[in-house]
């Protein structure tokens, strides 16, 4: 993998953003009829766009994926994480992460939560979210994790 650049996300890139998070939300089948019967429900808020809570990872000038996080105070939200499915296994989803934590650190976050879908819960564990409770999504059960950001 060549070498990964951050940068937060430009609102003129909303529909490439938001095609990206289909293409990879269709990746799991057990996702797909609710997403092809509702392809609204694939939605990043220009606000979120305007307000730069969305950060993209860009190799060679093509973006790999990008992650939301919102801010909450001492809390934050990793309300979405999204890596072109050619890409996934190579450490992008990793480093999105590493860098959401960041993020979160310096906006005064000491923790941070996502609502993790069952095929990603492992993912999240692995970089030390703990399972707090179950919630209902429009796609069903997923976990509710948190993480410290003071971890290393």
């Amino acid at each position: 993998m060549t070498e990964l650049c951050f940068r937060f996300a430009d609102a003129s890139e909303r529909q490439a953003l938001e095609d990206l998070q289909r293409r990879a939300s269709l990746a799991y089948d057990i996702y797909r009829p609710a997403l092809l019967a509702n392809p609204g429900v694939i939605d990043l808020p220009l606000s979120q766009l305007e307000e730069q809570r969305v950060r993209v990872a860009e190799e060679s000038g093509t973006v790999q994926g990008f992650s939301v996080v919102l801010p909450r105070g001492d809390l934050c939200d990793l309300d979405g994480l999204f890596v072109e499915p050619d890409s996934w296994k190579r450490g992008i989803g990793r480093a999105l992460m590493e860098d959401a934590f960041a993020l979160g650190r310096a906006g005064g976050a000491w923790m941070m939560e996502v609502t993790a879908n069952p095929q990603a819960e492992g993912f999240y564990a692995r970089l030390g979210f703990a399972r707090s409770g179950l919630v209902t999504t429009a796609f069903g059960i997923a976990s509710k994790m948190r993480r410290s950001l003071r971890q290393t």
